[in-house]
């Protein structure tokens, strides 16, 4: 490397005046490619070039020097973002232009992105990994070669091919461009004679995407994309560098292999809408650099390539025994012969196909065959654990972050809760300090958009225990950043997002309540207050008993939080609500149709629920005047009379199931009554014969025509019962057991007495006097 090689722009263009070449070798790799990463890596150790330029936003220019920071392991990604807008630009360990950027840095190259502005591209909403233009060269080069998979060509052609040796010195030298000749074409447009376009597989490659891309005009962004790449090229050249590397997609190699007039490049870039961009790193992962998560320039198999790239030796043989640990980890039984069943089976498929190495398909037709015995699903095992393989790249500490973003850092490596790709489940204990504290971080996330946790059913009762499944995904990073300007801690952050969305103009008294249960969750006191007000001010506006009714329950459950969490001042709120919905019940339940009145079914079991956990027994009371209104549906009356039968208040439910379905009645209305009340779980007519035979003769007792009528209605019913209950009661009817059990008027104590005598002793009532 020449020592004037990262002097600054100006000092090196004074001291290129004396030199007489330049050269250039444009290096055509497939993104993520672990052949191309190996081919480019060993091109650019024979060519010792002076700079490195690489397709990517010039804005992470002033970034590129942490990638030599220890703490830096891919995948990573660089993230562009501004005003709510972001693109992403992935790199994994055998992404060549990762081992470009690497090797640049650790032989003291400056290194520099060539691709269009993130400040340009970001405003015309382009999307940084959008391919060519639609194009897929790949499969147009595939399908001559006779291949119908375009990934198997690749991987014969390029990925198999045996790493490659530094150079001995005796290849043919890259084109030379001469400065005189650099000039003139700088002024009219002269050819230098094409650039170089690297040895062995790279030159193979640039020159089938030559022939592909003939009669191909690129146009929009796609042009202005190479004229930008063609710009920052002349520019390395002006600045004095000798020898260029430029690391690129194959697709753009002929549209920089002859520069065009500088002037018809300009014309291109001139006026495009530009926007302020900020840069910075952010961890990545390999299920994101799959082609399935809708990344343009994705592989199918990150996992698979990464293997290939870390084991270029005996690369089958490898991954074979990795994919047999992690079925044994599953308990699965592989011994070593089916490792080595495996690998002759994978290599005699490759000999048959006429492949030089097995593929990925080989090596899964294999480790179904053996180490699965044919079986599925272990291969779906090894297909997300290995194939696809969930990697969560780290960036250094150093990285540029928004006060949000360390904030959080601190905050994970405080409460020992790692970031990690693959999901995690955790089971929280809200009694201890570390658990509480990792639900408020949790909670606090949810509000502000970034949701890593995802809330599971917990295992075991009480108020005091929480499940979660942890998953890290690289998006998070965009709604930290977006979700910023709340606060700079978490915590902040969450307080004001909740303050904000309490003063919405549209946020609805349900939601507000459901405010409170997730600020009481994430311990915001600060924000309390504020909520509290707000539902205050939007109840006593709010004339609507379904919209109270649809509030009261998350304002309940956040009160029954309070102990455990250390917050409380919610009784008034709730008894108030409570009131008025009991006030204003009666009226609301009468002259609704089948949909609304299956809505107010929910909302009423929503109450009923909440108002369990509270004291006193004013909405149970204004239950017992819901049946027999005029106007109340049957759905909602059958409901409320279940209801009022469990909480033992009624009595009489056989007379009032038969009142309900007399000949007086219509069917549907009987068949609604029925399926309200029987919502609550049909274990009740199995135990009790009368209400058993009440439905049975109202059924049996139906027209043809009625019966057609309320078979929905029955279907949804008895359809709704765990199959368990289903079979007892066709047991009971089946029997005959569903007769009508015979009315009783009169017991004789005397003959009781005795019975009753040995229960009480059994109980140990007896001494107490009860009866």
């Amino acid at each position: 490397m020449r020592a004037d090689a990262v002097t600054p722009k100006g000092q090196a263009t004074v001291q290129a005046a004396t030199r007489t070449t330049v050269q250039t070798a444009i290096l055509g790799v497939r993104h993520h490619g672990p052949g191309s990463a190996r081919a480019v890596r060993a091109e650019l150790e024979r060519l010792k070039p002076d700079v490195v330029l690489i397709e990517g936003p010039p804005e992470a220019d002033a970034l590129v020097a942490l990638a030599a920071d220890p703490g830096m392991e891919p995948p990573v990604a660089l993230l562009a973002h501004a005003q709510g807008k972001a693109a992403f630009w992935p790199f994994a360990v055998f992404s060549p232009e990762w081992q470009a950027i690497t090797y640049a840095l650790r032989a003291g190259i400056e290194v520099r992105f060539c691709d269009l502005p993130a400040a340009h591209s970001l405003a015309m909403e382009i999307e940084a990994e959008t391919a060519n233009a639609g194009r897929d060269p790949i499969g147009e080069l595939a399908e001559a070669a006779g291949y119908d998979d375009p990934e198997r060509w690749w991987e014969d052609v390029v990925e198999h091919q045996a790493p490659r040796r530094p150079a001995t010195g005796h290849e043919a030298p890259e084109h030379e461009v001469s400065e005189h000749e650099a000039s003139e074409h700088e002024a009219g447009g002269r050819g230098v004679g094409g650039h170089g376009v690297g040895s062995g597989v790279l030159q193979v490659v640039a020159e089938a995407m030559a022939a592909v891309r003939v009669g191909y005009v690129p146009d929009g962004t796609e042009a202005r994309r190479e004229a930008h790449m063609r710009k920052t090229l002349r520019t390395a050249m002006k600045d004095g560098f000798e020898t260029i590397a430029v690391v690129c997609g194959a697709w753009h190699v002929p549209a920089l292999t002859t520069l065009p007039p500088a002037a018809e490049d300009e014309r291109l870039l001139r006026g495009m809408p530009k926007v302020k961009a900020d840069m910075t790193w952010v961890p990545w992962t390999h299920g994101r650099l799959s082609a399935r998560s809708g990344y343009g320039a994705g592989i199918t198999s990150p996992g698979w390539y990464d293997h290939l790239f870390a084991a270029p030796d005996r690369p089958i043989e490898r991954w074979l025994t990795s994919a047999a640990a992690v079925l044994r980890e599953e308990g699965l039984p592989v011994s070593s012969a089916h490792v080595i069943e495996s690998v002759r089976l994978a290599e005699g498929l490759a000999a048959l196909r006429g492949r030089p190495l097995a593929g990925l398909s080989e090596v899964t037709e294999a480790a179904r065959a053996v180490l699965c015995e044919g079986d599925d699903l272990p291969v779906e095992l090894i297909q997300r654990r290995m194939v696809v393989g969930e990697r969560l790249g780290h960036v250094p500490d150093s990285t540029p972050m928004v006060p949000l973003q360390r904030h959080l850092r601190e905050e994970q490596r405080r409460l020992r809760l790692k970031p990690e790709a693959l999901s995690r489940e955790h089971d929280l204990d809200l009694r201890k300090p570390l658990d509480l504290d990792r639900s408020r971080l949790l909670h606090r996330l949810g509000l502000i958009g970034v949701p890593w946790g995802a809330r599971r059913e917990t295992r075991g009762k009480g108020t005091f225990k929480e499940s979660w499944t942890l998953e890290w995904r690289p998006e998070f990073d965009v709604a930290l950043i977006e979700a910023a300007h709340w606060g700079i801690t978490v915590d902040a952050a969450a307080t004001g997002r909740a303050r904000e969305w309490a003063a919405g103009p549209d946020v609805s008294l349900a939601d507000l309540t459901s405010l409170v249960e997730r600020c009481l969750l994430a311990g915001l006191s600060e924000a309390l207050p504020d909520v509290l007000q707000a539902i205050k001010d939007r109840a006593a506006l709010d004339s609507q008993v379904t919209h109270l009714m649809a509030a009261l329950p998350a304002l309940v459950r956040a009160q029954r939080y309070g102990d455990v969490r250390g917050t409380g001042g919610l009784g008034a709120i709730t008894g108030s609500l409570l009131a008025r919905i009991c006030a204003g019940l009666a009226p609301a339940l009468t002259g609704l149709d089948d949909d609304s009145a299956r809505e107010m079914v929910a909302l009423i079991d929503g109450v009923h629920i909440a108002a369990g956990l509270l004291e006193g027994d004013l909405w149970l009371a204004t239950l017992t005047g819901v049946p027999g209104r005029t106007g109340v549906p049957g759905l909602i009356e059958g409901r409320v009379v279940r209801i009022l039968f469990d909480a033992d208040i009624v009595d009489d439910v056989a007379t009032r199931m038969a009142r309900s379905m007399s000949l007086g009645n219509p069917p549907a209305r009987a068949a609604s009554w029925m399926e309200g009340f029987l919502s609550g779980g049909g274990l009740l007519l199995v135990h009790d014969s009368r209400l058993l035979a009440t439905v049975d003769d109202w059924l049996t007792g139906l027209s043809p025509d009625a019966f057609v009528d309320v078979l929905p209605l029955l279907r949804r019913t008895f359809g709704a019962f765990p199959p368990p209950e289903r079979r007892m009661i066709g047991d009971r009817v089946r029997s005959g057991t569903a007769a009508a059990a015979p009315e009783v008027d009169d017991y004789d104590d005397e003959q009781a007495a005795a019975a009753v005598h040995t229960v009480l002793e059994i109980l140990g009532l007896e001494d107490s006097g009860r009866a």
